[in-house]
């Protein structure tokens, strides 16, 4: 592997309320390298206590890299587990960007873009392992299919099984179906199942609305025009949203299952579950609040917002116990 692909030893760029313009610099001095190639891929990785299974991740990624240039940038949100300096001593290579705060997934993720020099930035989670040629076969895709301006790929579970990672667009009447549970009485209806998609065939490439963020590789020329993640979504629903103004945009968004990866899952937002809860509800009252604005939306948005009080309360006493959905 030549040294493209092995990326350089870059040190850490800090973020500090006192001295952004020192960061700034940093960053700055770092993209600005006369001498380093265009690369064909950026991995993003944001991280919150999360050290072990952010170094498997990265392990999956090293152990067998894609055969073209790339970077990896791990953005560290200010961990208690010394996740950085984990990642510093392990993998050298990486370029890493340590938050003295946490920032939210969201703008760690605007941060990791900013720094990208890829034509494609794929936005991964920390929880994840990638198979052996994954992120060439995703690469792949994106070039057979220039329409697409975001991938996504089957996930499973660590015991192999498939993950429902693909979901419709939170429209008003698809998540109210979803709150009076019209979607789990008929499953297979693409009416009444529409947010969800239990229908879904995880066997096919198919274009989608959303695919989970877990992996989600973007299209430079889709990120330029679409803009970047909305950090008013600082955890949940910034990529709906951005998947949302993508397929506005006139991009296609496509799942694939010729890239499978074990996603662990929620190993940050378990961490302080309750919260996440009612985080999750506010996120989508901002997503209707931003996309749905129309008065005819304010009848369902106003039943929504009061049945989504009680399923919070539920989800947040869950979660506060350790118990899946």
């Amino acid at each position: 592997m030549d040294d493209t692909s092995r990326g350089r030893n870059y040190k850490t760029c800090v973020l500090t309320p006192l001295f952004p313009a020192d960061y700034n610099a940093c960053v700055a001095a770092q993209a600005s390298d006369i001498r380093m190639p265009p690369l064909l891929l950026s991995i993003a990785i944001v991280n919150w206590n999360t050290r072990d299974l952010l170094l498997g991740a990265l392990d999956s990624i090293y152990r067998y890299p894609p055969s073209f240039p790339f970077e990896v940038i791990v953005v560290d949100n200010a961990s208690a587990d010394r996740s950085a300096e984990a990642v510093a001593g392990r993998f050298p290579q990486v370029i890493l960007i340590a938050n003295p705060e946490n920032a939210g997934y969201a703008r760690g993720n605007n941060q990791a873009i900013a720094r990208a020099r890829g034509a494609y930035i794929l936005l991964l989670n920390p929880d994840v392992l990638l198979p052996p040629g994954g992120l060439e076969r995703a690469v792949a895709f994106m070039e057979a299919h220039p329409d697409a301006g975001a991938l996504g790929v089957r996930q499973v579970h660590p015991d192999g099984t498939v993950q429902r990672s693909v979901r419709g667009f939170p429209t008003p009447l698809a998540v109210f179906w979803e709150l009076i549970g019209a979607s789990r009485l008929w499953p297979q209806s693409r009416f009444f199942g529409a947010y969800r998609m239990t229908w879904f065939d995880y066997a096919r490439v198919e274009k989608v609305d959303q695919p989970m963020g877990t992996f989600l590789l973007l299209r430079r020329q889709a990120l330029e025009q679409v803009g970047v993640l909305d950090e008013n979504f600082p955890i949940f629903f910034n990529e709906v949203d951005w998947c949302l103004r993508c397929r506005r945009a006139g991009w296609q968004i496509y799942f694939t299952p010729e890239v499978e990866i074990v996603h662990f899952g929620g190993a940050s937002t378990m961490q302080v579950g309750a919260a996440m809860a009612w985080e999750s509800r506010r996120g989508l009252l901002r997503f209707y609040a931003k996309h749905y604005r129309k008065p005819w939306y304010w009848p369902l948005r106003t039943l929504i917002a009061l049945v989504s009080w009680p399923h919070a309360c539920l989800q947040a006493w869950r979660r506060s116990r350790g118990m899946s959905r």
